[in-house]
């Protein structure tokens, strides 16, 4: 299948952050969201980035023109009728994901692959919602979805060849690097990469140093580009504790319980970059 129309429901961030690149690729989007608010904001983000680009000499104004010209914003489900490939970009909670992957069920084109940007929730848990699960696949892009080079293409038990080698096809396309990962919690990045956040906090709440010391520690002698601390601000603490616990669901193993001063500061909403307060203030 050749990709031309892509379908990315969910305009936070990640939705927001697919979006741009599809339409840097000359791929036409349809960004929806049932919230028109959110699909505002979504839209606006986009069109900051993009000047930011342009701004920095990474892209020509006639670029960025182009980009955003592919780029529809509807909050009606129907205008995903004519996409070749559908992304969900929402939330990460199973059944917020269960029930829009229902609702696409019922307007996709039969031959339409739908693929999930979860992080850790199971694809072939996901895929049984739908009445064809051969056609979904699960393509994790990372945040800042235009600055990361990795897509994680995730296979379920019912993932048939042909949609994942697509999948795979159109990562390459968005001039991403694609790594094949079997259907484990977690996947490959964040099962190495969020318990490692998580003992970062550990180290926190033990006072072991501060956090400015711990962040500085990672960069300076692991060299890490962002610290620990700063990145659970940067990714959002809740998604840091959702995966965690998701993690420990699926190994059963008390290695991956989350730290006490995680749930604490997810429990006073203290949720990172986006509250303005996180490990940091913003």
């Amino acid at each position: 299948m050749q990709f031309e129309t892509i379908g990315i429901v969910g305009a936070g961030q990640m939705g927001a952050g697919i979006a741009q690149v599809c339409g840097a690729a000359g791929l036409s989007v349809v960004l929806n969201d049932v919230d028109p608010h959110a699909l505002e904001r979504g839209v606006e983000r986009i069109s900051a980035n993009v000047e930011r680009l342009v701004s920095k000499g990474k892209l020509a104004p006639n670029q960025a023109e182009d980009a955003l010209a592919c780029i529809e914003a509807s909050p009606d489900a129907s205008a995903l009728t004519t996409c070749d490939i559908v992304i969900e970009a929402a939330t990460e909670n199973i059944r917020i994901k269960q029930q829009i992957l229902r609702e696409l069920d019922a307007v996709v084109r039969p031959d339409a692959i739908v693929a999930t940007n979860t992080s850790s929730v199971s694809i072939t848990q996901l895929a049984a919602t739908l009445s064809d699960p051969s056609r979904f696949v699960g393509m994790h892009f990372f945040n800042p979805v235009p600055a990361m080079a990795l897509v994680e293409i995730i296979r379920g038990m019912q993932t048939s060849d042909a949609t994942f080698d697509t999948t795979v096809a159109l990562a390459e396309r968005l001039g991403k690097s694609a790594i094949q990962v079997k259907n484990v919690s977690g996947f490959v990045v964040n099962r190495i990469l969020v318990p490692m956040i998580n003992e970062a906090i550990f180290a926190l709440q033990e006072g072991v140093a501060s956090a400015e010391e711990i962040d500085a520690g990672m960069r300076l002698g692991a060299n890490h580009p962002m610290g620990p601390l700063a990145l659970a601000d940067l990714i959002g603490l809740d998604t840091v504790l959702s995966i965690m616990e998701m993690i420990q669901r699926a190994f059963g193993d008390t290695k991956y319980r989350p730290a006490t001063r995680l749930r604490e500061m997810v429990d006073a909403g203290h949720l990172g970059r986006k509250t303005k307060r996180g490990f940091y203030s913003y």
